[in-house]
């Protein structure tokens, strides 16, 4: 056969291969960085490692090994060295856009880890297609530190599919939203005044603390938060408590909660526990200007008026207690309905000599003009 004919028949069993094309190769030889692949034409192609997949820490003797058959794209048919460049990420890419299209058109949601957090926002791939999640489409509400995402999990539909361009946004927010609108809905169609259920503090504010039973947030306001007097809800719950109350109102889609429990009411048997005429002991919680309010127990306060503090005139209650002081006094009054107790120390207090005297005097006027 002469030399003429061999290149011949070698020209015609060796490929006729275009840009663009995809062809099956064979792994010749494989670095960490490069994989050189026999497409049977008349030059050997070169995969990159970024063209090979787009993990750029990816060692690629992991991936393939010498004899393996590969599924390449053609780049260009000469790299300037002689050599096709060859890509087997972007058949990956070409494929999965097609489906990416399809979710887009058809708002499909989908699900990817995220891959990285960048400035601006989150990348997710979906097979070899990195898709772009703009910090404000990342959730329903805002988040400070993006880098919570990462390596999590995440679902979204397609907000912008733009191949030419390879522009892929994704949303998640959108997502979100939906899920806690139907989520919203069952619970209300569920609930129902007078429920006890369980659920989760998701915010404390100085009135009360929103709290997630199920799908929908009820508040608990802080009057409602114990029998007793609460200054500062933040005292009392923290974010991600679990606490369990009564769905006390329903109204439209705003619930108002309770953890005011009867069976923990400290006033269902306050007449017998406080009845009139007991000395008592207590510690002073508050003062205003008419008098001091003592705590007997978690929920019951009763009012020492400026006036029965002492059997000599006070002007202001401070001027003799001080918040914390514990003091002993006698019930005068108790007024369960409302919730009202009175107390007196200057009951328990003897008369000073002239007070006596004046006292006898007037006893004794009285006396008389009975006579």
């Amino acid at each position: 056969m002469s030399e003429e004919n061999f290149e011949s028949m070698l020209e015609e069993s060796l490929k006729n291969i275009h840009t663009g094309d995809v062809v099956e190769g064979t792994v010749i030889s494989v670095t960490p960085t490069e994989i050189a692949v026999n497409i049977n034409y008349k030059s050997d192609g070169i995969v990159t490692r970024s063209e090979y997949s787009n993990d750029n820490t990816l060692d690629l003797t992991t991936a393939v090994k010498p004899g393996d058959s590969i599924e390449v794209k053609v780049l260009k048919l000469n790299d300037g060295d002689g050599q096709v460049v060859l890509s087997h990420r972007r058949i990956a890419q070409d494929r999965i856009s097609a489906v990416l299209e399809e979710a887009y058109n058809n708002q499909t949601v989908l699900k990817a880890k995220v891959s990285e957090v960048v400035k601006g926002g989150l990348v997710a791939i979906v097979d070899e297609v990195p898709v772009f999640i703009p910090a404000s489409l990342a959730s329903d509400t805002y988040t400070k530190n993006l880098a919570v995402y990462a390596d999590q999990e995440i679902e979204f539909v397609m907000s912008e599919f733009n191949p030419k361009k390879r522009r892929y946004i994704g949303d998640c927010k959108s997502v979100i939203k939906e899920r806690k609108e139907a989520m919203k809905a069952e619970a209300l169609g569920r609930i129902q005044e007078g429920d006890v259920v369980e659920g989760t503090v998701k915010n404390v504010t100085s009135f009360g603390a929103f709290v997630d039973i199920g799908g929908i947030d009820g508040l608990l306001h802080i009057s409602e938060m114990s029998w007793g007097r609460v200054e500062f809800p933040q005292n009392v719950f923290k974010k991600g408590d679990t606490v369990k109350v009564i769905v006390k109102e329903v109204k439209g889609d705003k619930i108002a909660l309770s953890a005011k429990f009867d069976e923990n009411n400290p006033w269902l048997n306050a007449e017998t526990k406080y009845p009139v005429g007991e000395v008592v002991k207590g510690k002073v919680a508050r003062m205003t200007e008419f008098g001091a309010f003592v705590q007997l127990e978690e929920g019951v306060d009763a009012l020492l008026h400026v006036s029965q503090i002492s059997r000599a005139h006070i002007e202001k209650p401070s001027d003799v207690l001080h918040i914390g002081d514990e003091i002993e006094a006698k019930i005068v009054d108790v007024n369960v309905e409302e919730h009202k107790i009175s107390l007196s120390i200057k009951e328990l207090l003897a008369p000073e000599p002239e007070e006596a005297a004046d006292e006898a005097a007037t006893e004794e006027e009285a006396a008389s003009s009975e006579e």
